[in-house]
């Protein structure tokens, strides 16, 4: 390459601010890294990998937003099956007064005490039931004969789950949540509530314990469906965001050692510069 020198076109000074505008460019590239913490902050960093970074990032907002949802049907259901634990402990005190009261030997003072203990129970298995509510919700409603049965989005994609409820008055002897109980003042009415023959009871004591037992087993199981569906749905997050830096996220300590490296060149371009501006002065010099 042939060399001249020139006061018109200083060659030297448009190489050396060329490198400085590009050492320039790059360091200022390296701070927008190290400051955010990622190699790819926006789209002009890299279109399509901030396309794909921003998808992700909807994925694991939806996740999320599916998860505490789902916790509120976690709370429904671990209200739902705590009243019911306390019913189920509760008709096992009923049948053993039902018992004691379908023995013609036991009369008096004593049964009275037995009829008061059946009442104060069979109210309480409605207090348990009427109680059983998170968040102005219950599965077991205590009004109607439907369930008050609950919908939730279990993914990100919108897919449902749904949740059977069961209505409160099948679940108590006597069938009803309201209105006086009926008290067996005779061993023959207390043996009816065995048997069902006593028709203001509806259905007999066995089925009531059946039904109690069915939607434990039934609400259980919706339980650990949830809290399943919670575990996994962590577990996707902590991948999808594992994912999402490795796609987006900078690497500080490369980014670091290029910032020094880009520094030292930045300065040394300034110095290049300086010198080749003194070349016009150094071309007058050879005509004095």
């Amino acid at each position: 390459m042939s060399i001249y020198n020139s006061i018109n076109t200083n060659r030297q000074a448009v190489f050396a601010m060329q490198t400085l505008n590009f050492n320039t460019t790059e360091l200022n590239g390296v701070q927008k890294r190290v400051s955010t913490g990622f190699r790819v902050a926006d789209s002009r960093d890299d279109t399509g990998a901030f396309s794909v970074a921003q998808a992700v990032r909807s994925d694991i907002a939806g996740v999320t937003a599916v998860n505490e949802q789902l916790g509120g049907a976690r709370g429904i259901l671990a209200t739902t099956l705590s009243a019911l634990g306390e019913v189920s402990n509760t008709m096992q005190q009923i049948r053993t007064v039902l018992t004691r009261l379908g023995d013609s030997n036991v009369t008096g003072d004593s049964r009275l005490q037995y009829q008061e203990q059946f009442n104060s129970l069979v109210l309480q298995t409605r207090n348990f039931l009427t109680d059983a509510t998170y968040n102005g919700r219950s599965l077991m409603p205590t009004t109607g004969t439907v369930g008050g049965s609950i919908s939730g989005i279990r993914n990100e994609s919108g897919a449902q789950y749904t949740i059977a409820g069961v209505a409160a008055s099948t679940l108590v002897i006597g069938g009803t949540m309201s209105g006086p109980v009926v008290v067996p003042t005779t061993s023959a009415e207390a043996i009816g509530y065995f048997s069902g023959a006593i028709s203001s009871t509806g259905t007999n004591l066995f089925s009531v314990e059946n039904r109690i037992n069915n939607a434990l087993a039934s609400f259980g199981a919706s339980a650990k469906f949830v809290d399943n569906q919670v575990a996994f749905n962590t577990k996707r997050i902590d991948a999808l965001t594992d994912g999402l830096g490795a796609l987006v996220d900078a690497d500080l300590a490369k980014e670091s050692s290029r910032m020094t490296a880009l520094q030292t060149r930045q300065e040394l371009s300034l110095q290049t510069l300086s010198m080749a501006n003194q070349t016009p002065q150094k071309l007058l010099s050879l005509f004095r």
